[in-house]
């Protein structure tokens, strides 16, 4: 009897042992997860406030030289450089960058070094004189107004609706940005994933937005319709509505 209460003491210990350990990895890895989490933030927010001090010329009404100027020092850091994106109201204040693929910048900051938060990228089968109808920008979905965080803002109806201009500065000329219309999709969605779909035109896109939109700018949207030369910018980025869901913003390029 007494050698069953040893055993039984023995394995209660090492059952609290394991326990014990177990819990401990787990805090463990929870603390390095967290600090790592910290850490790719913390480089995504020095790398944006870095590049804000090569932020080209925004003003529309500045002669091409000026413009051209403005972007030489962005250009000269990474000759990938082909735009520079602001959204109104939102942290969204960045370069565009596009590679050989939609794989190069997905994990690549702007200085071309390795980064879990990537770059702000225009999709590889898009124009990079934004001179065609339709032009992709992709961005990932992190946290605390970083990347394309926040185009989550564009999901609340009256945020929508305050907030529905940007700018987009390209080497040549400086465009205004009118928002027109937030969606959810699947990644799967030819109408927003397939650029080629619109290189003659985004009426087809159009209608599509028209009919899938969770909000849509009337004003802006119905004038589109009515311009066979209309050029659409999207912007995309991971959301959580369901399995490979999608935020999309549009807006159009004036």
């Amino acid at each position: 009897m007494k050698v069953s209460r040893v055993l039984l003491k023995i394995s209660n210990l090492l059952v609290s042992a394991v326990v014990v350990l177990f819990l401990l990895a787990v805090g463990g890895w929870s603390a390095y997860a967290l600090w790592d989490n910290l850490q790719v933030y913390s480089a995504a927010v020095s790398v944006q406030t870095q590049l804000l001090a090569l932020k080209p010329e925004m003003d529309p009404e500045s002669t091409p030289e000026a413009i051209a100027e403005s972007f030489e020092e962005l250009r000269a850091l990474n000759p990938d450089t082909v735009a520079w994106l602001t959204l109104d109201g939102t942290a969204i204040d960045f370069p565009i960058v596009q590679g050989e693929d939609n794989m190069t910048y997905i994990n690549t900051d702007v200085y071309g070094n390795f980064s879990m938060s990537g770059s702000i990228f225009l999709d590889s089968n898009c124009d990079p004189s934004f001179r065609e109808p339709y032009a992709l920008v992709y961005g990932h979905h992190m946290s605390d107004h970083v990347m394309f965080t926040d185009l989550d803002l564009y999901k609340d109806e009256n945020f929508f609706r305050s907030n529905t201009t940007g700018t987009l500065a390209l080497p040549d000329r400086v465009c205004r940005l009118k928002i027109f219309a937030c969606l959810i999709v699947p990644s799967s969605e030819d109408h927003i994933y397939n650029p080629s779909l619109w290189r003659n035109g985004v009426s087809g896109l159009l209608q599509f937005s028209r009919e899938n939109a969770l909000f849509v700018n009337e004003e802006v949207l119905s004038r589109l319709e009515g311009d066979p030369n209309a050029q659409v910018l999207a912007l995309s980025t991971c959301s959580s509505e369901f399995t490979n869901a999608r935020t999309i913003l549009l807006a159009a390029v004036e």
